[in-house]
Parts: structure tokens; C-alpha cells; sequence
């Protein structure tokens, strides 16, 4: 609930301090004073649209401050957390708004600066506002329809709910569907591709690394003559011909070798220490020998083969081919028909996820049909309810005669909120045709309405024996006694006070019938400028009690504070209504 607003520089007023109580607080003042500058500092501390022109003239910016008690377990509190605010160890959490005179405005939550529409989101959970524009919310059919769900209680509330979710849920498989159906081609000429590649390296067949032993083996065969007399000088130089004859040429590699050995060896009888080289020596001949062999049988193995060298040509060239389409080496080539079988599959499963999904939708569009049902039965049922509960309320209003009908019919198409019309009716007498509250309702009439309206959801579970859903911590009521006066004001009064047993509820008025039910009462007065310096009309915000409030009550009343019969007119409503809660 609120606990405080302090306001600077808003309009009219300078500066005030505006206490808010438990129970109904009413704020009374004479016309122009400023009463609606009150409410306007309360909404833009509930995230409102803040208006440069209402600062006041010749100060840099307005602030408005309020204090808000909340519980720190639920929406709010948890709001406020997720928006880095805290909560006072008290329970409660300071709200700030400043407009700047140029049209720059902030706001503050807990400490925390805030977009505008936090606050906004918190004064969902926490005020409800009815003012003129307000009554013409609910000549809409989506208000009227709110009003209703909003008395059908918690287990309405829960269906809604499901409802909402499927809905949701459906609503984002339909997108998938239309985005898939629409693909289609776009889906089957990409999988055609896809096929004919992995057809044409199955068809090749290639195999890793294959490519470079190709090329290696073309390079091989397309130099055989060259790679032969390579291959014999080496030989040759290895082990001669000469040599393994006994002749008497240079010799070869391994002769000059073994001479040295024997050299060595000699050598090595004198001196111990060339044991180690003639060991070495003998092996540099082994390794020859070992050499001279292997490229002995490399030039015996190495043919012209002109039939082998066209093939692989020939298969090369196939290769070749996929490299150019597919990847540069055949590794490559083979790391793209991996993926493409991959996505192939993806999109073959397509088609398996597209009838998935259809069904999936089908399945929810006979649980969005069923929980359809059930939600227009439980409307049809609380629409009687709340039928009976508003033409009592607005029998105590000083509208006797009159009743509301609340008439659920379906719509053309089903929506988020279900599948129903709902329309609240005005029959003004009896003998009458019902009107449409969006039609054919007075300004006055749809005050009453609303205040019974708000009544009634307020005390539907106590008098129903019903779970109903709580009302918000907070209603505020701007010019709700608009039309009305009398007895229909008294009983306006009684009902706010009513309603103020199971919320706190403030309310501007200019009728003392009303005001004289308050548990508070706060009086706007306003003041000019006294040495010149400061013109401007200057607003204050002060509670009054005791004979104070007696003297205020008889100024509305007779416009003479200090009049005895009005004095004594203030008396008697504030006995009455003490009497007449």
C-alpha cells in the first residue's frame, strides 16, 4: 500500500507532504486548488507519462517521492530485486520521479534508477486507478471481459492460464509450420544438390591421401627411363662391374672402402686405439652393400608401363574433377560428403519434424477448444454471479431499479483470452431495454457501476464462498461522485468505505456525504505569493481532524466553514456515517 508521496514543484504546488493511511483517505479542496496534481504526482510515481508543462512555472524540475509498503516474497518484491532495488528492512521502498522543466524526466526504485516502465510494471500489482478515462475503459468489450475474469476467482484465473500457454505454444508451432511449408523448394532443390554430389564421389570412390599418391605414382611412370639411369649410376658407383671382376679401374665405393679397412686393421696391431674405426668403417661397407641391393632391385622392378600410366591418368583426372567441385584436396572432398550427409539427413528429418509439429498443433488446438469450453462455462456461471452482486450494490446506491446483465457469447474467432464476448448491460428501470455500458451509460451512471463493480469483486469471496481473486492493495477513485448527489452520494460514501475494509482506498471528492466516511481526510488549499518575488498560486497538502475536519465538511457543504447550520449538517454525516458502516 502507500504510506507517503511528498511532492515539489508540481503544478501548483510548491511543496507538500501528503500522508496516506490503511482504510479509505479522501482528499477534499476547493475547485482549482490542486486536488489533481495529487493524483497526477501518484501517477508518475506508478510510471505515467511525464508532461514538461506541468512543472512549475520558474523551477528547474519537479520531484515527486513516494513511500510503498510491499512484501519482499512476492511480485513486487521480487520486481524490485530483479531491477537492483531493496527493500527496506521495514517492508518498504522509496520511489522517485523527477520531470525536468526542458522534458527530460528519471526514475528511481529502491535506490535504483529504473526505465519508466518498471514502475509501470509494479503499479500493475499495486494501484488500481478510475478516474474519467478510466470509465471509458470499461465501455470496451476487453475490459468488460477482464472485469468478469477478475471475478471468476483463482481457479478461472489458473485456466486462464493453461489456456494462455497453449495458446502461446500453438501460436509459435503455426509460425514454425508456415516458415517450413514455405521452404519446401527451397529445402528439396538444396537436398537435390546434395544427393547428386554425394552420388558423384560414391560413383569415384575415393580414398584418403589418394590424390597425392597419384601424383606421385604419374610422376613415377611418365620419367621411368630417367629414374632407371639414376638408379644405375648409383648402382654403380656402388659396386662396379670392374670391381666385382678383379680389374684394375678406380673402383667402386665398396672396394675403396674394404681397402681402407684392411688398412686400418693393420694399422690397429700397432696402435689399439683405431679398433674403433676400423669398427665403423666395416659398418659404412655393410650399409653399402645394403644400399647397393635395394637399388639394384628398384631398377630391376622400375618398367615402362604405358598401360598403367594412362590409368592413372585417367583416375587422377576423376579425382581431379571432385576436387574442383568439392574441396582441393580429397580430404577435403571427403570432410564435404561427411557434412552433406549430415545436412542431408537434417533435411530429410524435415519433413519427419514438419508432421511432428502438425500434430503437435492439432493436439493443442483440441486442448485450446476443450479449455475453451471450460472457460465459457465458468464464465456463463460467474457472469449470474456478478449480475446479482453489482444490482445489489447499486440498489445501496441510490439506483434501485436498475440491474446489470452480463451476457457471454462467442466470438467470431477465438483469441488469447479464450473464445468468448462478454458484455455488461445497463437496465436503468424496470420495463426498460438493457444498454450497453459502452453505449448508452451516463458518466454517472458508469461511476456507480464501477464503484459496484469494484465492490463486488472486493467482497465476492467472503459473500460467494468463492476463491476470488484478492483485490489489488490499492484503488484510487478520481471524481467517482460525478453525478451524483444526495442519498446516492451517501451510499457511494458507505460503499467506498466498504471497500476500504479489504483495501486502502483513496478518493478525490467535493461532497462531504462522502468525505464523512473517510478514516482520513486531507484538505488541498491554496495560497498566492505574498511579497510579489513569487506570484504563482501556491498549493498545500495538510490532514485535518477534530473540529478542523467539521469546519471543511461544512464548507462543502454550504460553501461557509463557519456557518452553524452547516456546521451542524458536518456533525450529523460524520455521526451517520460512523453509525451507517
Amino acid at each position: 500500500m502507500l504510506e507517503e508521496i511528498s511532492i515539489e514543484n508540481l503544478g501548483v504546488i510548491r511543496s507538500a507532504r501528503v500522508p496516506l493511511h490503511p482504510g479509505l483517505t479522501v482528499i477534499t479542496g476547493e475547485t482549482g486548488a490542486g486536488k489533481t496534481m495529487v493524483l497526477t504526482g501518484l501517477g508518475l510515481l506508478m510510471g505515467g507519462k511525464a508532461d514538461p508543462s506541468t512543472v512549475r512555472p520558474g523551477a528547474t524540475g519537479a520531484v515527486v517521492e513516494g513511500r510503498l509498503r510491499v512484501s519482499g516474497r512476492d511480485a513486487v518484491g521480487q520486481r524490485i530485486d530483479e531491477a537492483g532495488g531493496s527493500v527496506d528492512d521495514d517492508g518498504t521502498v522509496v520511489v522517485l520521479r523527477t520531470v525536468a522543466a526542458e522534458g527530460r524526466s528519471r526514475a528511481h526504485l529502491g535506490g535504483r534508477s529504473v526505465p519508466q516502465g518498471v514502475l509501470a510494471e509494479i503499479a500493475d500489482d499495486l494501484v488500481t486507478v478510475h478516474g474519467q478515462a478510466d470509465q471509458l475503459r470499461l465501455r470496451t468489450p476487453s475490459h468488460q471481459r477482464a472485469a468478469l475474469d477478475a471475478f471468476a476467482g483463482h481457479a478461472h484465473a489458473a485456466l486462464l492460464d493453461e489456456y494462455r500457454a497453449a495458446w502461446t505454444e500453438r501460436s509459435g508451432l503455426l509460425e514454425e509450420i508456415a516458415d517450413l511449408t514455405t521452404r519446401a523448394q527451397e529445402r528439396a532443390r538444396e537436398s537435390e544438390l546434395l544427393r547428386f554430389g554425394l552420388a558423384e564421389i560414391e560413383r569415384v570412390d575415393p580414398q584418403p591421401g589418394e590424390d597425392a599418391d597419384l601424383t606421385a605414382l604419374v610422376a613415377r611412370l611418365g620419367n621411368a627411363e630417367e629414374l632407371r639411369l639414376g638408379a644405375q649410376a648409383a648402382h654403380d658407383a656402388i659396386v662396379s662391374d670392374d670391381a666385382l671382376e678383379g680389374g684394375d679401374g678406380p673402383g667402386d665405393a665398396s672396394a675403396a672402402g674394404e681397402r681402407a679397412r684392411r688398412a686400418l686393421e693393420a694399422a690397429s696391431q700397432l696402435d689399439p686405439s683405431l679398433a674403433g674405426l676400423v669398427e665403423r668403417i666395416a659398418g659404412v661397407g655393410y650399409a653399402l652393400a645394403d644400399i647397393a641391393t635395394e637399388v639394384s632391385g628398384y631398377v630391376e622392378d622400375l618398367q615402362a608401363d604405358p598401360g598403367g600410366l594412362e590409368q592413372a591418368h585417367t583416375r587422377l583426372a576423376a579425382l581431379s574433377a571432385l576436387t574442383r567441385n568439392y574441396g582441393e584436396t580429397i580430404d577435403d572432398v571427403l570432410a564435404w560428403a561427411s557434412d552433406a550427409g549430415l545436412r542431408l539427413l537434417d533435411l530429410d528429418d524435415g519433413g519427419e519434424r514438419l508432421r511432428s509439429m502438425t500434430e503437435r498443433a492439432d493436439e493443442l488446438t483440441a486442448l485450446l477448444s476443450a479449455l475453451g469450453a471450460r472457460i465459457t462455462a465458468s464464465r456463463t456461471a460467474s457472469s449470474a454471479r456478478l449480475a446479482h452482486a453489482v444490482t445489489e450494490e447499486l440498489a445501496g446506491l441510490a439506483m434501485s431499479g436498475s440491474r446489470l446483465e452480463v451476457d457471454v457469447t462467442p466470438a467470431d474467432e477465438p483469441g488469447p483470452w479464450g473464445a468468448d464476448v462478454v458484455t455488461l448491460s445497463l437496465v436503468p428501470h424496470p420495463g426498460s431495454p438493457p444498454r450497453p455500458l459502452g453505449k448508452g451509460a451516463s458518466g454517472g451512471e458508469l461511476s456507480r457501476v464501477m464503484l459496484a463493480i469494484e465492490v463486488a469483486l472486493a467482497t465476492s469471496g467472503a459473500d460467494a464462498g468463492t476463491d476470488a481473486a484478492a483485490p489489488l492493495p490499492t484503488f484510487v477513485f478520481d471524481e467517482v461522485d460525478a453525478g451524483v448527489g444526495g442519498r446516492a452520494a451517501v451510499e457511494v460514501g458507505r460503499r467506498l468505505a466498504s471497500l476500504a475494509r479489504s483495501a486502502q482506498v483513496i478518493v478525490v471528492t467535493h461532497l462531504a456525504q462522502v468525505a464523512a466516511f473517510a478514516d482520513s481526510q486531507l484538505v488541498v488549499t491554496k495560497s498566492h505569493g505574498g511579497d510579489g518575488a513569487d506570484p504563482v498560486t501556491v498549493t498545500g497538502v495538510h490532514e485535518v481532524t477534530g473540529e478542523e475536519r467539521v469546519r471543511e465538511l461544512a464548507r462543502m457543504l454550504s460553501g461557509q466553514d463557519e456557518s452553524d447550520a452547516a456546521r451542524q449538517h458536518a456533525l450529523e454525516l460524520l455521526e451517520s456515517s460512523v453509525v451507517g458502516r
